[in-house]
């Protein structure tokens, strides 16, 4: 493993505000969740993770399934072929090069990201990664623009099976400066039962579950790639949190929380701008300007 090293644990307040927080989501989950069967919700299927995320849901998922892992992968993307999102309201052929190019070869290139939050939301967001991220060192959303100023590393990892082919394709993003984990993702195409077509599924291990993000992809009117978790009912596009319970999943589709995702090419480089709302309120602006990196030749003039 290439960050087996745990960060301190939390002090003794923060690891009560931490149990409360985990408590209070899994209230949430029980109360407005509902729970399914594994076998009759496949389009949820998703990996788990353990009581400390990092990056050992990698090892774990492989373990459990049979794969094999490629860390640092030189070659590989997030969607190895976008032509599977093809479908009545989503138009593959008119999306830019240079964006497809990105998400079908993710390895070759780097990013800078800056970041922004907004209050009422970030009082939330703060009491969020200040005590349940810390403590599983998953989803430590940077919360000033200083702490990314040393940069951030990004990582496609690869989950093969034994003929070779990619069953996961993971995007491990820790902040340089204090190696906290932003995202440890799990990259997926699925077609949930209420959509017209292929989404982008994401699933973020959490203990003794996972955050799973369903979205639905379209096109602006210059062929650049917009993804939204917006929906309508379960089933649709979202956010949906897990929690595995034996056969069963307790799943909550949290419609209040939703994420908007541009990428585009600007002038000098691929940007995206990731959007996080709730009860439609903004709470994080998350900016990437995406480039090749210097070993690689490009398709962006």
């Amino acid at each position: 493993m290439q960050d087996a090293l745990e960060p301190p644990p939390l002090g003794a307040f923060r690891s009560f505000v931490a149990a409360l927080g985990a408590a209070f989501i899994y209230l949430m989950m029980r109360v407005f969740g509902k729970t399914v069967r594994e076998s009759e919700a496949l389009w949820l299927a998703g990996p788990i993770g353990g009581g400390y995320i990092g990056d050992k849901p990698y090892e774990e998922v492989a373990e459990r399934e049979g794969l094999v892992v490629q860390r640092r992968a030189e070659q590989g993307g997030l969607v190895p072929d976008f032509d599977v999102l093809a479908g009545p309201d989503f138009e593959v052929a008119k999306l830019r090069p240079e964006v497809r190019d990105f998400y079908e070869n993710t390895a070759r290139y780097r990013m800078d990201v800056w970041s922004e939050s907004f209050f009422p939301g970030s009082i939330g967001l703060w009491l969020l990664v200040t005590t349940l991220s810390r403590k599983f060192n998953q989803l430590n959303f940077p919360l000033s623009a200083l702490a990314t100023a040393k940069g951030l590393d990004s990582e496609i990892v690869l989950l093969r099976d034994g003929s070779g082919s990619v069953r996961y394709a993971g995007w491990y993003r820790r902040l340089v400066d204090s190696g906290r984990v932003i995202y440890t993702g799990f990259y997926l195409t699925e077609r949930p039962p209420h959509s017209s077509g292929r989404c982008v599924k994401v699933v973020f291990p959490m203990p003794n579950g996972n955050a799973t993000v369903i979205l639905r992809p379209a096109l602006d009117s210059e062929g650049n790639l917009l993804l939204s978790s917006k929906g309508v009912r379960f089933g649709d596009a979202g956010f949906y949190r897990l929690r595995k319970r034996g056969e069963r999943l307790l799943v909550w589709r949290v419609s209040t929380l939703q994420e908007h995702f541009r990428v585009y090419l600007d002038t000098d480089a691929l940007r995206c701008d990731h959007r996080v709302s709730f009860l439609g309120l903004p709470v994080l602006h998350l900016h990437y300007r995406i480039e090749p990196k210097r070993h690689q030749s490009s398709t962006i003039a």
